[in-house]
């Protein structure tokens, strides 16, 4: 059957008649069954959305043994059959049917399912043509619902236009009253084949406002959440077991959560409880499957593959899935393998080559992924993570590219002429201290791509553009990562970030991509702190609190507490608790324990057996790590009490008078000297403030978690004409705080007035490592590096002002000039040229070309007569 007479018959379909026939042909049907004695379908039906399979099929079978007619009683016998595994008898049930029903869409809808598990795909297929045959041939024979979204479906798998379909059939259906489950099922799963998730969501939902006790569209709702919104979609998977507590799609669901939480025991609690249900479900198999893989026991993965294609063995679905799972185990090699077995199987199977794609980008692949990812958009227009996917590769082919013998960077024009260098200068950097510090040595050059825009970095990373939550994912041989243009308000140091990727970069090798998240995230962390007092995660009071009261995570569920966080500050607090595991391990055992425990996991061990190995079995690493953390917690700041008052308690029962008698009682309590330090800030009491800002600095080791009071001291100090007493308090705050921006800029004009030129250069070079992309930091720094002598910095800050578009470019041109003559670069006579186009009577500017062009001449020496650099040449002069 063509396209294009499917879509005939879906332009005939007028969505105002359509849904009147509809409604009156579910009235006369639910006539019908009210008057009959012997059980319904729908009895049957409520036992299968219940999980009674068993009841369903007996009263089936005992319709048909009645000589029941029409196609429900087959339809219902074959479904509870195949939820049960039993699928030589859901094939001779069929058989049987379709002799008796010639005619009955519905039913060889129902066989391409039962067909494809007895090992014959192409007569599945050709029993999809067979319907859009059917109906196209009479389509007025095909008026119930059912075979209309039947035929929908159809439509879709040859190639019918996907909006078109949503909106003639499965939208008019959804309206139908009575209300018919299957259309809101076909319009929600279309959604999410697209993986447009938001569209998903709310079909799902509009059906479960009908139709509240049906599993499959709770279980559809929870897979449109779950990329985005976790306790929603859990809240999901709890009402589809509540109505069906042998609800197999939603088992699989959990077990596939459980294995990307690392926690492969209850993964495998809830493929026992599938098994129970159906114990060939080649899905279930599949994951068997994984993880063995994961636990490096091959005989154990044959095993569950051979068991998983028991019944049909080019099934493309089982090492798809499989793949899948590997690739999001970041084991991208292994997957994309997957993959092409998958499309070798089925070279039409969208998926397969959807994740194909993906993997191959991830592992620097990139001409091959992107030509997949095109052949995907090209195929299904409708796909939402193909589109993104195409369309930032349009995005990415504008993208400047920088390298070097170790690296490939990619970032707009403007931020590469920004930072780009700056960028590669900091990764030669790590990989020349990490790579011989793990013996690694990586043997092709590591791709970083830096977005402006947080979709780019999304799509590129996810496949859609959510996930604003990172900052920037290692893949092993690639790298993506936000710029700080892509997060407006929200600073962020990106030499910490590309510091913390890299890592990632040398232990993944190392294991071959085998290894914890909490492991991988742990010695990230733990290399930013070893490369700079300022980066990485840090003990503060906050996390004080929670190492000592219940928010301490057992090590082995560690990589969980990164799937569904309580909130922004416990994902925090998990990658700080992850380091703080290195810490222990590198303090206790040594740092050779924590780099043979990587060769080991390299080598196939899994993460408990390697702990044991060479720490300590994973009970005994759990009880000793939780006495070293809060020994830690205890002894930071010692010298302050942190009972943490009641103080909406106090204020509600009392007063201020109340809160004041609490403060009076607890003079040393960190909440208390908070507390009163920040009012008297707020009524400019410096002198009172003085005194308890000075005490928190001087109690709490690390500046962590008290910027506030750092910032608050200089600006007393400052307010009280001391300024060398706010000089050093803001210079601590500068050394290990990797985003204090109101620091290095008040420390860049204290430095350059009293021209102190290095601490300029410092604080200027802080600065930039949080916002690359302001003029200020690039002025202070141009003049210093002038005065110090440094024309490669000046040139380089000259240079990035100009990108900046500066207000006053003829100074900024009649700098740079000067600064190239003196390095001997003879692109000094066109920027002197640009300067004399802005402000053609710039008098220094003209002497200074005669001077140039004397020089060339072979006349006046090779110098220059430089102005004062605070008196720039006046334009107008004459």
């Amino acid at each position: 059957m063509s396209i294009d007479r499917i879509n005939a018959i879906l332009r005939r379909i007028r969505p105002d008649t359509a849904l009147a026939r509809i409604t009156l042909i579910a009235l006369l049907a639910a006539i019908s069954a009210s008057g009959a004695d012997s059980p319904a379908p729908a009895d049957a039906q409520r036992h299968l959305l219940t999980g009674r399979y068993t009841e369903a099929a007996a009263l089936a079978r005992h319709a048909l043994s009645e000589r029941a007619q029409g196609e429900e009683w087959p339809l219902i016998l074959i479904e509870a059959l195949m939820t049960t595994g039993r699928y030589a008898e859901a094939h001779a049930v069929l058989t049987n049917a379709i002799a008796a029903e010639s005619r009955a869409v519905r039913l060889r809808w129902a066989a391409r399912e039962v067909l494809e598990m007895h090992g014959n795909p192409a007569r599945a297929a050709a029993m999809v043509r067979e319907i859009t045959e059917l109906v196209s041939a009479q389509p007025w024979a095909y008026r119930d619902a059912r075979d209309l979204v039947v035929f929908g479906r159809a439509a879709l798998l040859a190639g019918a236009d996907p909006k078109r379909v949503l909106e003639r059939i499965f939208d008019t259906i959804k309206r139908a009253n009575p209300p018919q489950r299957e259309a809101f099922l076909a319009a929600g799963e279309l959604a999410l084949d697209k993986h447009d998730y938001a569209l998903a969501a709310r079909t799902f939902r509009e059906g479960l406002e009908k139709l509240t006790d049906d599993p499959d569209l709770h279980y559809g709702l929870a897979r449109a959440y779950a990329p985005s919104q976790p306790a929603l979609a859990q809240a999901a998977i709890e009402a589809a077991l509540n109505i069906n507590t042998n609800h197999v799609p939603t088992l699989l669901l959990l077990a596939d959560h459980a294995i990307d939480a690392e926690d492969h025991a209850a993964a495998e609690v809830w493929l026992d409880r599938i098994e129970t249900v159906n114990p060939w479900h080649p899905e279930a198999w599949a994951y068997r499957a994984v993880l063995a893989r994961l636990a490096s026991e091959p005989a154990r993965e044959d095993a569950a593959r051979q068991a998983a294609t028991r019944f049909w063995p080019a099934n493309p679905r089982v090492p798809h899935l499989i793949g899948r799972k590997l690739s999001q185990d970041y084991r991208f090699a292994e997957g994309a393998l997957l993959q092409r077995e998958a499309l070798a199987f089925d070279p039409a199977f969208l998926p397969a080559k959807s994740q194909l794609a993906y993997d191959l980008l991830r592992l620097g692949e990139d001409e091959e992924g992107w030509r997949l990812a095109e052949e995907v958009h090209q195929k299904d227009g409708y796909d939402v993570a193909a589109l993104n996917l195409v369309t930032l590769r349009d995005t990415m082919g504008k993208y400047a590219t920088l390298t070097n013998a170790h690296f490939i960077v990619r970032m707009t024009p403007r931020e590469a002429a920004l930072y780009g260098a700056r960028a590669l200068d900091l990764l030669d950097d790590a990989r020349a201290r990490l790579t011989p510090k793990y013996g690694v040595g990586l043997d092709r050059p590591v791709r970083v791509e830096i977005f402006a825009e947080q979709k780019d970095f999304a799509v590129r990373t996810f496949g859609m553009p959510e996930n604003e939550g990172f900052l920037g994912v290692c893949f092993g041989p690639v790298i993506t990562a936000n710029s700080p243009a892509s997060r407006p308000g929200q600073p962020f140091n990106w030499e910490s970030m590309l510091w913390h990727e890299f890592a990632h970069v040398v232990t993944l090798d190392l294991t071959r991509n085998k290894m914890p998240r909490w492991l991988s995230e742990g010695i990230s962390v733990y290399e930013e702190r070893q490369a700079n007092p300022a980066w990485g995660e840090r003990m503060v009071p906050k996390y004080r609190e929670m190492i000592l009261g219940d928010d301490l995570t057992p090590v082995g569920q560690l990589s969980a507490a990164f799937l569904e966080p309580r909130s922004a500050l416990h994902l925090q607090f998990a990658y700080y608790q992850c380091s703080l595991v290195v810490e222990f391990i590198v303090e206790k055992f040594g740092f050779d324990a924590l780099t043979a425990i990587l060769r080991d996991l390299g080598d196939g061990t899994a993460i408990n057996p390697a702990l044991t190995r060479h720490i300590a079995p994973l009970p005994a690493l759990e009880s000793q790590f939780a006495t070293y953390a809060r020994e830690r917690a205890r002894q930071w700041a010692p010298d302050l009490r942190w009972d943490k008052p009641l103080t909406e308690t106090l204020l509600a029962q009392g007063g201020d008078a109340a809160w004041t008698a609490w403060a009076k009682l607890n003079p040393d309590n960190f909440y208390v000297l908070a507390r009163q330090a920040a009012t008297w800030v707020g009524e400019k009491r410096w002198s009172d403030a003085k005194p308890l800002l000075q005490t928190l600095v001087d109690a709490v080791p690390q500046v962590d978690g008290l910027r506030d009071a750092y910032e608050m001291l200089a600006e007393t100090h400052r307010q009280l004409g001391e300024t060398e007493a706010e000089r050093q308090v803001l210079t601590r705050l500068a050394e290990r705080d990797d985003k204090a921006l109101g620091a290095y800029q008040r420390l860049m004009e204290l430095a350059d007035a009293d021209g102190d030129w290095p601490v300029v250069i410092q604080n200027a070079r802080r600065y930039l490592a949080v916002n690359p992309l302001a003029p200020l930091p690039y002025r202070h720094l141009a003049r210093a590096a002038e005065e110090a002598g440094q024309a490669g910095t000046a040139v380089g800050a000259y240079r990035a002002l100009l990108e900046l578009d500066p207000p006053n470019p003829a100074e900024v041109h009649f700098q740079l000039a000067r600064q190239l003559h003196q390095a001997g670069d003879p692109a000094a006579r066109r920027h002197l040229l640009c300067a004399l186009e802005d402000a053609p009577r710039n008098r220094a500017a003209l002497r200074f070309l005669l001077e140039l062009e004397a020089a060339e001449a072979g006349g006046a020496p090779n110098t220059v007569a430089e102005p004062p650099l605070g008196s720039p040449p006046n334009p107008d002069s004459k």
